[in-house]
């Protein structure tokens, strides 16, 4: 999966040909998030901290 950034520990990227809705995972640590482009709609959120989750939204 290509690395589009990484910043303060966060790590944004994004899969070719991955399902719908178009989005991008991120992950700090252990903790890992998908984002949905169109809406910034968080999911699988569990326990994302919420400082990290401000940088990448």
């Amino acid at each position: 999966m290509p690395e589009i950034c990484r910043f303060y520990g966060i790590i944004i990227k994004m899969y070719f040909n991955d399902h719908q809705p178009p989005h991008f995972h991120a992950e700090y640590g252990k903790h890992k998030i998908e984002v949905t482009i169109e809406t910034l709609e968080v999911r699988n959120f569990g326990k994302f901290p919420k400082r990290a989750l401000s940088m990448v939204l």
